[in-house]
Order: C-alpha cells, then sequence, then structure tokens
C-alpha cells in the first residue's frame, strides 16, 4: 500500500493486528501521524516485513515491535522518531534488516545487546543523534553486509569493530558507511584489509589520523573509498594502486605528503572519480609521472587542488576525453595550454586552474560545448576576453592580462550568464548596452580596469543582481534612474570613478544592501536621513573623498550592525553623533555572495585593501571635515573598535577619560583639532594600540606611559603641544626627578622608606616658592609703602656709588 493517502487514518494498527496471518506490511510514504505507543496484544505473530518509512509519526519508538519475534526487516526510517532505542529489540533474533535512518532525533547510546543480532545483514541509523562508541558486541555481527552510522555523534575508535569482523570465518561486510562522526578517529586498523567483500568504504568528516594500511590493497572489491576532511597525514601507499574494480578515490582534504607516480595508478582502470584536493598548508601531496604517461583509466570526476604537478601542463590530461568536471588551481604550472586539450575536454561542464602561472591566450571559438563553470582567475593569460562559450553561466577571468573591451553582443553571446568576474585586468571602452538583456546576472564585477564613459541606462531587467563591483575605472556621469530596480542589491561598489551628483534616492530601495562604497568621486549635498531608516542590513557604508556636507544625520545610529563608517575628506560640520557608539558586534544573516568583496580602508595612516579578512575591520573613519565639539563619551561603548580616525576637524574638549573600553583598538588619530587636557592614562590600558596620533592640539601635562604606550616612541605623535611634557618629548616635566626618557620612582611605585607617601619633592618646591614670594614683598613692598625709608635706601645706593668712584680716581692717580 505504498503511497496510499492515509494521512486521516488514525486507527490503522487496529486494522492490522486483525490479520493474524499477515507476512508483509509496506506503508511506505502513505502520510500516517499515529504511530501507537502500545497495544494489547499482538495478533500479527507471523509479520517477517514492516516498513513504515517516510510517513510523519512524531513520537518515541514503540517497544511493542520487539514483541513481533518473527520479525526479519523492520524500516521506519524517514520519519521523526525520537528517544532511545529500545533494549529489548535485541530480542529480535530474526532480524535481517534494521533502518531507523533520517529521523534526526533518535538519540543515546547504542544498546549493546543489537550485537547479538547475529542474522543482521543491514543496520542503518545515519542521520541521528546517537552518540557513545560502538559496542564491543557488534564485532559478532558476522552477517552484517551494510553498517551504516553516518551523520550521527559516535565517538572512540572502530578498531575494535574491525578487528572483529575481519575474525569471522566468511566477514559479509560489504558497506562501512561511518561519514560525519566528528569524534570518531584513531588511525586505522591494519585488520581493514581482511574485510574482503567491502565495496565501500566512507569515512569522511570524521577524525582519523595517521597513514592508509598498506592492506587495503586487499580489497579486491572495493569500489568506493572516501576518506575527505579528516587529519590523515603521512604518504598514500602504493598498494592503493592494486584496487582494481575502484570507481571512486577521495582522499582529499587531508594532509598527505609524499609523491604519487605511475605505480600508484597501475591497475586504477575502472577508475572515474579522483579527488585529491586539499585547502591545508600542511599538505605537500605531489603527482610526478612522465611526460609520455598514459593512465589506464577514463576520469570524469578530477579535483588536483593544491597538489603540485607543474612545472609543465599535464600532458596525460589529453589522454582524459570524458572528464566533466577538473580542477587544476594552485598546482604550480607555469606553461601555455596545449591545443590538444582544448580539443580532448569537449564533455567538460566545470573548469578551474587559477592561482598558476598560465600563460598565452585562450581560443575564442566554440570550444567546450558544455561548459557552464571556468575559472581561470590569478594567472597570466593576455590577448582579448574569451567569451564566446554559449553554456557558460560563470565566468571568472580576473587577475590575468586580458585587454580590449567587452564585446558589444555580450548579452547574446551569454545568455545564461549569472556571474561574471573580469576585474584586475587591461579591459577598455564602455559597458556596454547589452549588458541589460542578461537577465540572470547575479553578480558582476569589472573592478580595476580602464573603462570610460557612462553607465549604460539599461539596469531594469536586472533584478536578480545582488553583487555590482565597478569599482577603479574612469566611469563619469550620474548613476542612471534605471537602477532603482537593482532592489537585490547586496554589495554595491562605485570606489574611484567620476562619478557626480546627489547622493541617489533610490538608493532607498536596497534594502537588502549591506556594503555600499562610493568612495573618490564628486557626490555633494546632504546625506539623507532615509540612509538609516531604509537600509537596516547595512555592514559598510563608505563616502570617503567626495563633497557631502551638512550635519552627519542622527538616523544614521539606527544601523546597529554597521562596521565600517567611512565619511573622510567631505565637508560635513556640526558636532560628532552621541549615538555612533551604540554598534553593536551582533552579526545578521546575510544572503552569502559568491564573488569576494572588497574594500578599501584607511588605517594606521595607510591605505588597505581588504577582503577575505574585510568582516573582521570595525571602522570609524570622519577625518579633514569640518566637525566641531566634544568628542562623545559613548564612542567607546563601540568595543569592537579597531579603527578610530577624526582627525584634521574643530574637535574641543578632552580625549574621553574611557577610552580604555576600545579594548580592540589598534590605531587612534586625533590629530590636528583643538583638543584641550591632559591625556587619559586609561589610553595606556590599550593592549593593541600600534598607531597612535595626538599632535597639534592643546594637550597639557604629562604623558602617559605603561603597558602598550612604551612601545609608541616616536615623539611625532605628541608634536604642536606645547604644554606636553615627558617620554618621548624632550621637554622635562618640572615634577620629574628622572631623565627625560625614564620613568620617576614615584610614578613606579617606589618610593623612599622615608618618604612613602612621595610628596616631599612638592613640599620642597612650595616652599622655595613661598620663600621667595615673602622675602620680595618683604622688602620691596615696604619700601613702595614707606617714604622715609625708600629715600634713606636710595640715598644710601648714592652715598655707596660716591665712596667706589673716589676710591677708583685716587688709585689711578697715584
Amino acid at each position: 500500500m505504498g503511497n496510499a493517502d492515509l494521512d486521516n487514518v488514525s486507527d490503522w494498527l487496529q486494522a492490522v493486528n486483525m490479520l493474524p496471518s499477515l507476512l508483509e506490511l509496506h506503508l511506505r510514504k502513505c502520510g500516517l501521524v499515529s504511530l501507537p505507543q502500545s497495544i494489547s496484544f499482538i495478533n500479527f505473530t507471523l509479520l517477517s516485513v514492516l516498513d513504515l518509512s517516510g510517513n510523519n509519526f512524531k513520537s518515541p519508538i514503540p517497544c511493542w515491535l520487539s514483541n513481533v519475534s518473527g520479525l526479519s526487516i523492520l524500516n521506519i526510517a524517514n520519519n521523526y522518531l525520537h528517544g532511545a532505542i529500545p533494549d529489548a529489540f535485541a530480542n529480535l533474533y530474526s532480524l535481517k534488516e534494521l533502518d531507523l535512518s533520517g529521523n534526526g532525533q533518535i538519540e543515546g547510546l547504542l544498546p549493546a545487546g543489537l550485537g547479538n543480532l547475529t542474522n543482521l545483514h543491514t543496520l542503518s541509523l545515519r542521520r541521528n543523534n546517537v552518540t557513545g562508541v560502538i559496542p564491543k558486541s557488534f564485532a559478532n555481527l558476522c552477517n552484517l553486509r551494510t553498517f551504516d552510522l553516518e551523520l550521527n555523534n559516535i565517538g572512540g575508535e572502530v578498531t575494535e569493530l574491525v578487528h572483529g569482523l575481519s575474525q569471522c570465518s566468511n566477514s559479509n561486510l560489504e558497506s562501512l558507511y561511518l561519514s560525519g562522526n566528528e569524534l570518531l578517529g584513531g588511525n586505522m586498523p591494519y585488520s581493514l584489509g581482511e574485510l574482503k567483500n567491502l565495496k565501500s568504504i566512507e569515512l569522511k568528516h570524521c577524525s582519523f589520523w595517521g597513514s592508509i594500511p598498506d592492506s587495503i590493497g586487499n580489497l579486491s572489491s572495493l569500489e568506493i573509498l572516501d576518506l575527505q576532511y579528516n587529519q590523515m597525514n603521512g604518504s598514500i601507499p602504493e598498494s592503493i594502486g592494486k584496487l582494481s574494480k575502484i570507481l571512486s578515490l577521495d582522499l582529499g582534504n587531508n594532509s598527505w605528503n609524499g609523491v604519487l607516480n605511475e605505480a600508484h595508478f597501475q591497475n586504477l582502470s575502472r577508475l572515474e572519480r579522483l579527488d585529491l584536493s586539499s585547502d591545508l598548508s600542511k599538505s605537500t601531496l605531489a603527482l610526478e609521472v612522465h611526460q609520455d604517461w598514459v593512465p589506464p583509466f577514463k576520469l570524469r570526476y578530477v579535483d588536483l587542488h593544491k597538489v603540485h604537478i607543474g612545472p609543465w601542463f599535464p600532458t596525460w590530461l589529453q589522454t582524459q576525453d570524458e572528464i566533466w568536471f577538473l580542477n587544476l588551481n594552485n598546482v604550480g604550472i607555469s606553461d601555455t595550454i596545449p591545443h590538444g586539450f582544448w580539443n580532448s575536454c569537449s564533455s567538460i561542464t566545470n573548469l578551474s586552474m587559477s592561482g598558476n602561472k598560465l600563460y598565452g591566450q585562450v581560443p575564442c571559438f566554440q570550444i567546450l560545448p558544455s561548459a557552464n563553470y571556468i575559472d581561470l582567475s590569478s594567472n597570466k593569460f593576455e590577448g582579448p576576453l574569451p567569451l564566446c562559450f554559449s553554456n557558460l553561466s560563470q565566468i571568472y577571468l580576473n587577475d590575468n592580462m586580458f585587454s580590449g573591451p567587452i564585446p558589444e553582443n555580450i548579452g547574446e553571446l551569454l545568455p545564461r550568464l549569472s556571474h561574471l568576474d573580469l576585474s584586475s585586468n587591461f579591459v577598455d571602452g564602455k559597458i556596454p548596452l547589452s549588458i541589460g538583456m542578461l537577465k540572470n546576472l547575479t553578480a558582476l564585477s569589472l573592478r580595476n580596469n580602464t573603462l570610460s564613459g557612462h553607465l549604460p541606462p539599461c539596469w531594469e531587467d536586472l533584478q536578480y543582481l545582488y553583487f555590482l563591483d565597478i569599482a577603479n575605472n574612469n566611469i563619469s556621469g550620474s548613476i542612471p534612474i534605471s537602477m532603482q530596480n537593482l532592489t537585490s542589491l547586496s554589495v554595491l561598489s562605485l570606489h574611484q570613478n567620476h562619478f557626480e551628483g546627489k547622493f541617489p534616492s533610490f538608493f532607498r530601495n536596497y534594502k537588502q544592501l549591506r556594503s555600499l562604497d562610493v568612495s573618490r568621486n564628486r557626490f555633494f549635498g546632504n546625506l539623507p536621513t532615509w540612509i538609516g531608516e531604509n537600509l537596516p542590513y547595512l555592514l559598510r557604508l563608505n563616502l570617503r573623498s567626495n563633497f557631502f556636507s551638512g550635519h552627519i544625520p542622527q538616523q544614521l545610529c539606527l544601523l546597529v550592525g554597521l562596521r565600517i563608517l567611512d565619511l573622510a575628506h567631505n565637508e560635513f560640520s556640526g558636532g560628532i553623533p552621541p549615538c555612533l557608539g551604540n554598534f553593536t558586534d551582533a552579526d545578521k544573516v546575510f544572503r552569502s555572495v559568491f564573488f569576494v568583496e572588497k574594500m578599501s580602508v584607511v588605517s594606521k595612516g595607510r591605505d588597505y585593501l581588504y577582503h577575505s579578512t574585510l568582516d573582521l575591520v570595525y571602522s570609524i573613519d570622519l577625518s579633514c571635515n569640518n566637525l566641531s565639539g566634544e568628542i562623545p563619551d559613548t564612542i567607546t561603548s563601540f568595543s569592537s573598535l579597531v579603527s578610530l580616525n577624526l582627525s584634521i576637524n574643530h574637535l574641543n574638549g578632552g580625549i574621553p577619560e574611557n577610552i580604555e573600553n576600545l579594548n580592540a583598538l589598534e590605531s587612534l588619530d586625533l590629530s590636528r583639532n583643538a583638543i584641550s587636557g591632559s591625556i587619559p592614562d586609561s589610553l595606556a590600558s590599550l593592549n593593541f594600540l600600534s598607531h597612535l596620533n595626538l599632535s597639534f592640539n592643546n594637550l597639557s601635562g604629562k604623558i602617559p606611559h605603561g603597558n602598550q604606550l612604551q612601545t609608541l616612541n616616536d615623539p611625532s605623535i605628541y608634536q604642536g603641544n606645547s604644554l606636553l611634557c615627558g617620554h618621548p618629548l624632550l621637554t622635562k616635566c618640572l615634577w620629574d626627578e628622572t631623565e627625560p626618557g625614564h620613568v620617576a620612582p614615584i610614578d613606579d611605585g617606589e618610593v623612599d622608606e622615608n618618604n612613602e607617601d612621595g610628596t616631599d619633592s612638592l613640599w620642597f618646591y612650595a616652599s622655595v616658592v613661598v620663600g621667595f614670594v615673602v622675602g620680595f614683598w618683604g622688602v620691596c613692598g615696604t619700601l613702595i609703602v614707606k617714604t622715609s625709608w625708600r629715600l634713606a635706601y636710595f640715598r644710601m645706593f648714592d652715598n655707596l656709588k660716591n665712596k667706589i668712584a673716589i676710591f677708583f680716581t685716587e688709585e689711578v692717580g697715584e
């Protein structure tokens, strides 16, 4: 009765219980929702096959099933069952097949009693939440053919299971599926080679380490070996070459080293899939075969990402005319692509050769008729753009030396195109009008070329476009009104062109926008308040080097997830909104982009181009404007801030005392303002601070020291503050008893035993000042007030002067 519509039937079990002679019951995908947990008595004791898979049961596994003692096949897969597997299932001695896979919430430990079901040939618990280790008793299941515990939380090792099954007089195990158990690992046991009936071994996404045992060559029936995404290392044994029936060999994303040669493939005549790729830096695997080697196989899927096969282009690939997927990214080739390769790869649908040093021209004729994905990025290809593959949907030609214009009829040439990356080449001319015909286009990057002219007025049909980067070109004019329909945009970069006009009002339609970069253009006017109100997901806003004016709108503070705010080199005035510190670290869920977003961010006095680490950058740059008022204390609430630049404004007041709250700060620039007061001691608490500029302000007092500040020894950091003193300036503080460049003992907390509070020096200087004042006014004040004393005082000096003159006259006369 499979696929019958029984979703309104609730008493199906009672009806079945009235059939004592029933042998098999198949209710697969019937929409059943009720699985009773108890039954008064079981009348269908002869039942041997029960298939309830693919229904909508949402309950624990009922214990009454263990009383149907004649069951040989029990299948309750792909439901919503939860709870533990009943221990009583160990009483189903006739059971040959137990399938509880695809429920998701069956949990707890594996009952050890299942190891007594010696007639079992299929055990499948895939896609559940079973935990613990594989019980030792499972090594007794000598009739087991399929052992499937994929995608659970099983831990421990498989050594005892494999060793036990290998001791069976005639092991029947054909399929071992343990992938997706990240806690399962250890060395692969040598006894694995004794399970000679094995056809499939799938152990990917586990924690196995070490190498593959040489005994793997004994598995003459093996067709699939999948060990991807483990921690395996060492070399791959040559005994792999004995697996004459192998169809799929997936060893990628481990830390292999050593060299593969012809011996590793000598008998693999049936091999169709080969994956040796790795994204791990520890992997140093190389493939070294003779240039005239002719492989015994005809591959369909080849992934050799980061396997060293260069410097020459492998000629053996020209014999593989059935390949549909080929990945040669970062394999160290420094060569041209031979014409013979293009002639032999008519079956390829996915071709990737990025990150090499391939050079020469890519032929532009009707080659690769089946291709829909081509990645030739980061090489040294030159010549005209090879945009002539009509079936292509994704093209990556970035970071090469291609030149010339984009074909005028690109919309007709590539009607299926969804992703196009031509960035960092020498592409010139205008963006063609036919770009508007690419209705499937979702991502377009023309960044870093020499394109000119205006943007074409034909964007209204590109409703799926979510990534648009035309930065670093010579495009001018205003933004066409047809771009108002790009409501799916997530990333928009117009950086460093010659665009002009007011901030486009239709940008408010881009409600999915997470990154907006219009820096280094000629936009002007006030910044609209709706940026904060209509663009709730904005992460990065870069308006640097334009002609924007007016106040910074308070509504920007509604962008609580903002990570980069760059308004530098504009004409903004007024105060800094106190609420800018409201930005939080809360991550939002955004549509993933296939391209890597790039943005230029000024930090530490330099311009950095961020891409892969852009999500880690938190920056506020309001420099080179006409801002006034004080720095709001609340800005220090943005605790993830890495770079803060408020330089070249008219800010006054002091540096916020709680500056230490910016504990991730690496760069701080407050130079060329009118900031006064002392430098807070808390500045020394910023342990990651590596760039500081407080020059040309009105700061006073002693420069704090300690921690990270001790490494910032450049006096230019503080120049232009005439009232500052202390290291690293040459100006010594009056109350500092040490030489410039040293720390006073009192500041280090080391005081003389007779001067425990450290105030003797202060009293000494105070007494000198008081004594001078009293002595001076005691004499001069009296002379000013009492005339007779003043006359007597000056008469005394006159008499003294006459006596001295007479004395010198007499001495000269003699």
